[in-house]
């Protein structure tokens, strides 16, 4: 890998525009970095080190000049006697010199997009299926994913914490899948992402904006929806083919900005013909979705073997996505039926079928109203019991509008601990629940997601009808966040797959 010294950071800084001043730098402008870094923990012998922080403290400063540090970028100078780069925005600062230390790999590599509310996720393990089933076909390495599942760079593979990565991760990570052999990868894009300046020296080959709905307002967060909803669409600055969901909430306005901002923009759309790329004849099959699209070019008929009529939605980014990357249309119709997402619509039941358990990731007020709608229509007979929680602090709205929406639309509300962090996990409950009663009193609070899904099936076994557990917000995740560690949990469906086999082994 190309090294670069001092003086050619600096020279960069000042290209951006945030360039202070610096400190004691004349006598190191030609000296080689061979390590940048803003953990203090991870440096070596000659590394530059970015501080990023409100909280960051001297001693970790000193720690790291321990260790190898030799001169640091911040926005304030510290009492250590190294020199110093000032500049005006270390989150810019940050994006741009972790960029060039891995020899702007982003532009070496094809980079899509997702964006949105909700469909991120199962959009984004679309868009991977189907690029590996062409890959293989053609002899090529598969795709590297970030999201807010999993990481994959074929390097690393690993469970993520966050929609996004710190910019600095995101070009280490398109650094590793590069040198793995991968020519694509495909990421979620959060909006906190783009309005703290993680992806600013990130390129989209291709940018999908799935919809927008209010969620993630807050004082740490977005202090608006306008706020919120303006972030989002700072995607389209860096993106060359922007793709944008008529269906969507202000679509028109997301569409007049993706045309003024990206390079090209397309269209999709389950209700109108205007769209570039349409769905119709939606269908049931069973657990199947089949249903027709019209593309440019062609009409085909597509099938999803993953639940969820909503579905139809993330499948249409996807297919717009892959034909405008020249993917053959069987590749895109192999890879549709066979995707799956992890934690995403994984439906489970007994061998007698009267308890479903669908585990899904649905965490806010949109993917609420579109689960719930789905089930109902796909799910008329069943009794619907609903087992979820919101996060601490945070993301406070989702309190209020996950409470009305399950206390709405179920049989029974079962409101447990889903990443409380420093909040006390029954301040959270019951402030779900105030909302939940004001439509049905058949809720109970229970901290552990075990013991409600166990109560659950063990009531749901009782009733003469039928009944649909929809246990959300988890997944797979097999880490709980209290105060500020993520404590190791057995997941969703672990636990739902224990209770439905003790089910099943009482009623052989």
């Amino acid at each position: 890998m190309e090294k670069y010294n001092v003086r050619e950071y600096i020279d960069l800084l000042k290209e951006e525009n945030i360039l202070s001043k610096t400190i004691k730098c004349e006598n190191i402008l030609d000296k080689e970095v061979n390590l940048v870094s803003y953990n203090s923990k991870e440096v070596e012998e000659n590394t530059l080190f970015i501080v990023k922080g409100v909280l960051f403290k001297d001693e970790y400063l000193k720690e790291a000049i321990d260790n190898g540090v030799f001169v640091y970028v911040s926005e304030k100078e510290f009492n250590v006697d190294i020199p110093c780069i000032l500049v005006s925005d270390i989150r810019k600062a940050l994006s741009c010199m972790s960029a060039m230390y891995f020899n702007y790999p982003g532009e070496k590599i094809n980079i899509i997009g997702v964006g949105g509310t909700k469909g991120k996720s199962t959009t984004t393990y679309y868009i991977k299926s189907v690029l590996d089933e062409y890959s293989k076909a053609i002899g090529k390495k598969d795709t590297a994913v970030l999201s807010s599942i999993d990481t994959y760079d074929g390097v690393e593979n690993f469970e993520s914490h966050i929609t996004t990565p710190e910019s600095y991760d995101i070009h280490k990570h398109f650094f590793n899948a590069l040198n793995s052999g991968m020519e694509n990868v495909v990421m979620e894009v959060s909006s906190q992402a783009l309005k703290i300046e993680r992806v600013s020296d990130v390129f989209f080959d291709i940018g999908i904006f799935m919809n927008i709905s209010e969620d993630h307002i807050s004082e740490i967060e977005h202090p608006t929806f306008e706020d919120y909803y303006n972030s989002k669409l700072k995607m389209f600055k860096n993106t060359k083919n922007a793709i944008v969901n008529l269906d969507a909430d202000l679509a028109l306005n997301t569409l007049a900005v993706a045309r003024r901002d990206s390079a090209r923009a397309f269209t999709f759309s389950m209700k109108t013909k205007d769209a570039d790329f349409y769905a119709y004849d939606i269908k049931k099959d069973g657990f199947n979705t089949i249903f027709k699209v019209h593309t440019p070019t062609y009409d085909e008929e597509f099938k999803l073997t993953m639940p969820g009529l909503f579905n139809v939605e993330n499948a249409l980014a996807t297919i717009a996505a892959t034909y405008l990357m020249d993917v053959p249309v069987k590749y895109i119709k192999r890879g549709l039926e066979i995707a799956r997402s992890s934690g995403r619509m994984e439906v489970f039941h007994t061998k007698d079928m009267k308890i479903i358990v669908l585990v899904d990731y649905a965490h806010n007020k949109l993917s609420f109203e579109k689960l719930f709608s789905s089930v109902k229509e796909e799910y008329p007979e069943r009794r619907i019991v609903s087992i979820f929680g919101c996060p601490g602090k945070k993301a406070l709205l989702r309190r209020k509008d996950l409470g009305i929406i399950a206390g709405q639309n179920s049989d029974f509300v079962y409101i447990v601990a889903e990443d409380p962090g420093a909040e006390p996990v029954i301040d959270i409950s019951n402030d779900i629940a105030k909302y939940v009663k004001q439509y049905t009193n058949n809720y109970a609070l229970i901290e552990e997601r075990g013991e409600a899904i166990e109560d659950a099936i063990l009531n749901a076994e009782k009733e003469e009808k039928p009944t649909i557990i929809l246990l959300t917000g988890k997944g797979r995740e097999t880490r709980q966040k209290y105060g500020n560690d993520y404590l190791p949990c057995i997941s969703d469906v672990e636990y739902t797959e224990k209770f439905l086999e003790e089910y099943d082994k009482r009623h052989n």
